[in-house]
């Protein structure tokens, strides 16, 4: 069964166009990650799936339901926001019952499933403290809480982790994709950190300026990117692209290197000097000046013990390296 199908969505702000003909089908259970940089649109075509903005052209299929006249509380959806919005004067499990009373849903019917998204989202000692008692990642579980109960038919999270420290970004973000596994539920999740999309999506759907510039799975837009900007934008850190470069490429146009895929070597095509080092233990980035003025980064395994100013040679397997023309399109080297 199909969880969402948008078809030929357009959004306009006045005379702004903010979306442009966006298609996209998400299946039964599939994890979707919409990405991109500030202002790509993402949050507003997510916005747009809530019903909290109206596409200005275009269907919303939610469930094998065409929901663009239904309102947001009747489109059998359920989202969780960067900002928790929780009521302070409530307690936890009040604030995740809340909805469901106020859907009438008989007190059984509410117990049953505020008890079970408190033992699933390992809620038990908090269920009657207030917001203010809580911690950051705690307040999101209840968000998370909140949405669950609702038992909808597709999770909706717009950049819920952005307000979080790194330590409890990545805890949560294991909690949100242990909660998928879990409830085999539908998602699609908003964030601009492409680690975020690397690491909880089924499918990644990469936005620019209001387009859809690739869809798939992590691994086939890292190993196959459509363009410059998908193959600039996942990875880090981020692939080098080089203006003068050792291996033939369209006028104008850019070879793309992952940093990982640089390696150091006596006879290497690459030559430069070592600007800068990074050591962080288990990697260490190396920022090299090219002799022809290009900045890139070299990404070595393990600890290395190479110094600023030293001269470097580099060089790398062609099979792993993607060629551009002037318009960042993908060719064949």
């Amino acid at each position: 069964m199909t969880a969402l199908t948008l078809t030929n969505i357009c959004k306009s702000f006045g005379s702004v166009e903010v979306l442009s003909d966006i298609n996209l089908t998400v299946e039964d259970g599939e994890f979707v990650v919409f990405v991109g940089p500030s202002g790509c649109g993402k949050s507003t075509l997510l916005r747009v799936i809530a019903g909290l903005e109206d596409a200005t052209s275009g269907t919303v299929d939610i469930g094998g339901d065409i929901v663009n006249n239904i309102p947001p509380a009747k489109r059998g959806i359920a989202m969780v926001f960067q900002s928790y919005a929780l009521y302070p004067h409530l307690s936890v499990r009040n604030n995740m019952a809340l909805g469901l009373k106020q859907e009438k849903q008989p007190k059984d019917v509410i117990d049953e499933r505020v008890d079970k998204a408190i033992q699933m989202l390992d809620l038990g000692a908090y269920v009657d403290r207030r917001p203010s008692d809580l911690s950051g990642g705690q307040r999101q579980r209840v968000a998370i809480g909140r949405a669950i109960v609702r038992e909808p038919k597709l999770f909706l999270f717009d950049e819920p982790l952005s307000n979080l420290d790194a330590a409890l970004r990545m805890n949560t973000r294991i909690e949100i994709a242990e909660l998928h596994r879990a409830l085999s539920a539908s998602m699609i999740y908003v964030t601009h950190d492409q680690t975020e999309a690397m690491t909880l999506a089924d499918k990644i759907v990469v936005l620019r300026d209001g387009r859809v510039e690739q869809v798939g799975s992590p691994m086939e837009l890292y190993n196959n990117p459509a363009n410059q900007f998908v193959a600039g934008f996942l990875g880090s850190p981020a692939m080098n692209f080089l203006k003068k470069a050792p291996l033939a490429i369209p006028e104008n146009g850019a070879l793309g290197i992952r940093p990982e895929h640089l390696r150091p070597s006596k006879d290497g095509r690459i030559k430069g000097t070592v600007t800068h080092v990074e050591r962080l233990g288990g990697d260490t980035n190396l920022l090299v000046s090219t002799d022809e003025k290009e900045a890139i980064t070299v990404r070595i395994f393990g600890q290395d013990g190479t110094k600023v100013g030293e001269k470097i040679a580099l060089d790398f397997d062609d099979r792993a390296s993607f060629a551009f023309d002037q318009e960042q399109r993908r060719v064949a080297i």
